[in-house]
């Protein structure tokens, strides 16, 4: 691979590098803090998991759902309410979670069946979320006080004996134990690949971006070993990734979605339904929307009817600079974690720095117009053919 395939190939991974290192410059430091490292990811869990489901969405044609921010309002309080009236834990959280499924079930039904604009169909959804939020919660902010619940989203693993307060050496055994499993699945996976006849990349390429990850992964356990261990929001954030990578790189399910958005006519002469690819894809998103409630809501401690404004925007600026493509049918897991990681360095290290609000958008709109205009360019693309 030459330097200018290299370039292309890993932009976005060199980007995050390299506003990562300014950061750190600009902040004294304080970028890299135990603290803010953990901070980081908690803080853009919400991004994280539902730009897994917006990914879907872009995939299918460069689709997107406005009603997520809603989506995510309305479970959180939903949730609160239920809590506030002394519902068991379990009851509420199921209970969120099913209106969000019903709010998938309804947008998928309309969007793939009856064939509304998905843009017309959400941008509805993003207002009668919101109002049926409000209304539950009464115009008023709602606190999340039982601890059963907030300890199933905020709380930290920690094993008594071996970590204490701020030295927590679980966290980065842990991190250790992920890097060489992450090695060894790497490594397996390629022989496999290379045994069934497939094209494999050159074990010294497959070694080095290994290594990368693994470093990133020991030093990431260091820090967190550093603050409290190990987030149980975490846990949640990877479960979630974990599983739509698995979908969409390694099932015929999610090459269903690439092929919709790569051409759907030539998809539905092949025997794939478009209408269920579109019904899946708008369903798991308003799914990921409702869980990310109820992480947001714990994270906050409590709920007001504002939760989740502009929410669905960083979810799709993070697909788009994380590589998926606006016109559909490309874009990875890996990619959008990428971007979401990158619009949260942004945030928090301007949040350091005390700059406005006003600033993050500015900053933030760039980036997006830069990452969209490079896959355009680079991908040599005028339009949707």
């Amino acid at each position: 691979m030459n330097a200018r395939a290299f370039i292309k190939k890993y932009t976005m991974v060199l980007a995050l590098i390299i506003v990562f290192i300014l950061f750190t410059i600009l902040t004294g430091g304080r970028l890299i803090l135990s603290q803010n490292i953990s901070n980081l990811l908690l803080q853009n869990a919400y991004v994280l998991v539902m730009a897994c489901g917006m990914l879907l969405c872009i995939l299918t044609g460069g689709n997107v759902d406005l009603s997520i921010g809603s989506t995510l309002c309305l479970s959180a309080a939903l949730a609160a309410k239920l809590l506030d009236n002394n519902m068991p834990t379990p009851v509420a959280i199921l209970a969120s979670l099913c209106v969000a499924a019903v709010i998938g079930i309804w947008q998928g039904w309309l969007i793939g069946y009856i064939h509304i604009p998905p843009f017309i169909c959400t941008l509805a959804g993003m207002f009668l979320f919101r109002g049926i939020a409000r209304v539950i919660l009464d115009s008023r902010t709602m606190s999340i006080m039982n601890k059963s619940f907030l300890g199933l989203f905020t709380s930290y693993i920690t094993i008594p004996g071996i970590d204490e307060n701020k030295h927590c050496i679980s966290a980065l055994f842990v991190g250790i134990l992920i890097a060489i499993l992450l090695t060894l699945i790497t490594i397996t996976n390629r022989k496999r690949r290379e045994k069934q006849g497939y094209q494999v990349p050159k074990l010294s390429a497959v070694l080095l971006r290994t290594i990368v990850f693994d470093v990133l992964i020991v030093i990431y356990s260091y820090k967190l070993m550093g603050y409290k261990g190990i987030p149980v929001m975490l846990l949640w954030i990877l479960v979630v990734v974990f599983i739509f990578a698995f979908i969409t790189s390694s099932t015929v399910f999610g090459r269903y979605f690439y092929a919709v958005g790569g051409n759907e006519k030539a998809t539905k002469l092949s025997g794939i339904d478009p209408r269920k690819v579109y019904f899946w894809a708008y369903f798991l998103m308003s799914l990921l929307a409702g869980l990310s409630g109820l992480l947001v809501g714990a994270r906050i401690g409590s709920v007001d009817g504002n939760m989740g404004n502009s929410y669905e925007m960083d979810a799709i600026a993070s697909c788009f600079i994380g590589g998926a493509s606006a016109y559909g049918g490309s874009g990875t897991v890996q990619g959008i974690m990428i971007g979401a990681i990158l619009l949260g360095v942004i945030n928090q290290g301007m949040s350091i720095l005390g700059l406005p609000d006003q600033y993050q958008y500015i900053v933030k709109g760039g980036v997006l117009l830069a990452a969209v205009v490079f896959d355009v360019v680079s991908n040599h693309k005028t339009g949707k053919s």
